[in-house]
């Protein structure tokens, strides 16, 4: 029988997980020579290869020397922080990987404290020790700080280091950058010396429990976790014991393993391997499964409940069903609750006959649905991030995050300032040659569209991370609004240079000329904090006299270009964005400009 390492990669987002991961699926030999192979394999998902970031945690497994190493790939953004907590449930060690300049961030602080709560064995891979800026001996130094912080035992502080270049496939034990050689053998080696064998029971009944899950068209919902004791057949009848206590008898249809890039099917599993088990439409994260007639639950999963939500409706522009095919509330539900069967940290209920209640981990989590859909041909409106509130002994409570900055030294006034007006409460300030770290606590509503401004007052110099920290009561109310008015447009029909040019010095444009635009929607922003009704279709009226001052060509500025994470930031409370497989629009909730006027002064 193979001998059997189950570890999950974590790490700060960007700092090389899915890299890593790559470069140990080569040294393994899983490859032929010839074979061509793309770079960060795991992100098989569009957005994760274009964003570069890890979405949904990813299985793999290596064969090397006499062992399967079973690798877990989790996602660094804290929006997807759940799924490293469950990871944790399945395996016995992880490689902490941490950038050879950046050091411990926020979010390596959040994913080394699930990894210690779980008991788990860490090492310590020191990454991209070939930038020139690298400062190996210190950031070591910072991980010891970070697990004494923690609360480590004794025993937890003698970690094992690795010191690699992922991107360049070299790995070493010494943090001299000469010593690096070709392949990530040395970190493979540690693995299978420092990292204890799975903690389960070959023999006895059955029992498995789902930690993720996926979905597919011909199976349903397929359970991906650990096999904790005995053994698993295909066709095999076995009971789920589900969250309620409730019990479900159902017959294993498939099974799969992990091997290289590939899900395979197998026959049987036993205790210590890493499987999808299908067959359960509705099994969810945390149930049991276990033999017919010797039920026996394992503790039940924490599963972080979402913090923030948004609205997702039918679109009811004027523009509605140009550029999407699907436009339905029928087929936006379909969808959102098939999204649901994946995502277990994504709740959806119904809001009235044309819209839905979402609720997410983040503004990112939620924003990410939204661009798969858009590229799946919906078109939906949502509307403006709302955060969840909670009452805790009688206190209307909201969640805060841990916020961590490092600006260069000129913007830290502008900075501080920022987060003074949002309510944020510093708790740190480190400055090292030219460069200031400083850690907040603020309320995640503060953090609502500071994303835009921060990248504005920072140059684009600033780098910013936050990741959940508690609810705590509710502070100021006007935290997270934007200051300024927008331009709104009152006619129906396409933009002209000559509208645009006469609103120049209204504020800032965030359309072209030749812009389709409707009555109610958004075409840029008021230099004042109201909001104004503007024509932007009005063309120059010509006569047959020739005046005396030639025409002037217009020369227009660049109109500032929306993203949908900028546009979800940017709205209010009374506004929308549009979404389509082609656009994004904003837009007023009320589209016609008299009615809107008079609901204005009824406020």
């Amino acid at each position: 029988m193979q001998k059997k390492r189950n570890i999950a990669i974590i790490a700060h987002v960007d700092h090389g997980k899915t890299t890593l991961v790559d470069k140990l699926l080569q040294s393994s030999g899983m490859f032929r020579d010839n074979e061509t192979i793309q770079d960060r394999m795991m992100d098989s998902n569009d957005i994760e290869r274009e964003r570069g970031i890890t979405i949904l945690a990813k299985t793999t497994s290596i064969n090397y020397k006499d062992y399967r190493i079973n690798i877990l790939d989790t996602p660094g953004h804290a929006d997807f922080g759940g799924e490293v907590e469950r990871i944790m449930n399945m395996v016995d060690g992880v490689l902490l990987v941490v950038d050879a300049y950046e050091g411990t961030m926020p979010q390596t602080r959040f994913v080394l404290k699930k990894a210690m709560e779980a008991g788990v064995k860490p090492i310590v891979v020191v990454n991209k020790i070939d930038k020139p800026s690298a400062r190996p001996k210190e950031v070591v130094d910072e991980v010891m700080d970070l697990f004494i912080e923690l609360g480590a035992d004794i025993d937890d502080l003698d970690f094992p280091v690795a010191y690699c270049s992922a991107i360049n496939n070299t790995s070493s034990l010494s943090d001299d950058i000469a010593t690096q050689e070709e392949g990530m053998q040395k970190i493979l080696d540690m693995i299978i010396e420092y990292i204890p064998e799975p903690k389960v029971e070959i023999e006895g009944a059955l029992q498995f429990q789902p930690a993720l899950l996926d979905y597919n068209d011909f199976v349903g919902r397929i359970g991906i976790g650990l096999v904790k004791r005995g053994k698993v057949k295909v066709n095999e009848m076995v009971s789920c014991v589900r969250l309620d206590g409730s019990i479900k008898q159902f017959r294993v249809a498939k099974l799969y393993g992990f091997l290289g890039l590939k899900r395979i099917e197998i026959d049987e599993a036993m205790a210590g391997d890493i499987i999808a088990i299908a067959g359960l439409p509705d099994i969810s994260v945390g149930e049991t499964v276990c033999t017919v007639n010797q039920e026996e639950a394992l503790p039940i999963l924490h599963i972080d409940e979402p913090t923030l939500q948004m609205t997702f409706g039918v679109n009811t522009s004027p523009f509605c069903g140009r550029e999407g095919k699907i436009v339905t509330a029928r087929k936006i539900e379909e969808r959102l609750m098939k999204e649901t069967e994946r995502d277990v940290s994504l709740k959806v209920k119904p809001n009235d006959s044309e819209s839905f209640i979402v609720s997410g981990r983040g503004e990112l989590h939620l924003s990410i649905l939204i661009e798969n859909m858009r590229r799946e041909g919906f078109e939906l409106q949502v509307s403006k991030p709302q955060i969840i509130l909670k009452e805790i002994d009688g206190v209307i409570c909201e969640p805060f995050e841990d916020v961590q900055i490092d600006v260069p030294e000129e913007y830290v006034g502008a900075v501080i300032e920022a987060l003074g007006n949002r309510e944020g409460i510093m708790e740190n300030m480190a400055t090292h040659e030219g460069q200031t770290k400083l850690t907040y606590v603020l309320p995640t509503r503060g953090l609502i569209g500071f994303a835009t401004e921060f990248m504005t007052m920072t140059k684009g110099y600033g780098i910013m991370n936050h990741t959940y920290k508690e609810y705590r009561k509710q502070v100021g109310s006007t935290v997270g609004y934007r200051k300024n008015g927008v331009l709104v447009s009152m006619e129906n029909g396409k933009s002209t240079a000559y509208a645009l040019g006469g609103l120049e010095d209204r504020g800032v444009m965030f359309i072209e000329p030749g812009v389709d635009v409707y009555e109610g929607m958004i075409v840029g922003e008021n230099n004042h904090d109201n909001d104004l009704a503007v024509n932007v279709v009005k063309g120059k009226n010509l006569t047959n006299t020739r005046s005396s001052s030639k025409d002037h060509t217009v020369v227009l500025k660049r109109p500032k270009l929306m993203s949908l994470e900028t546009c979800l930031d940017y709205i209010n409370d009374d506004e929308l964005v549009e979404v389509t497989p082609l656009s994004f629009r904003m837009r007023k909730k009320i589209l016609n400009t008299n009615e809107r006027k008079k609901m204005d002064s009824r406020k």
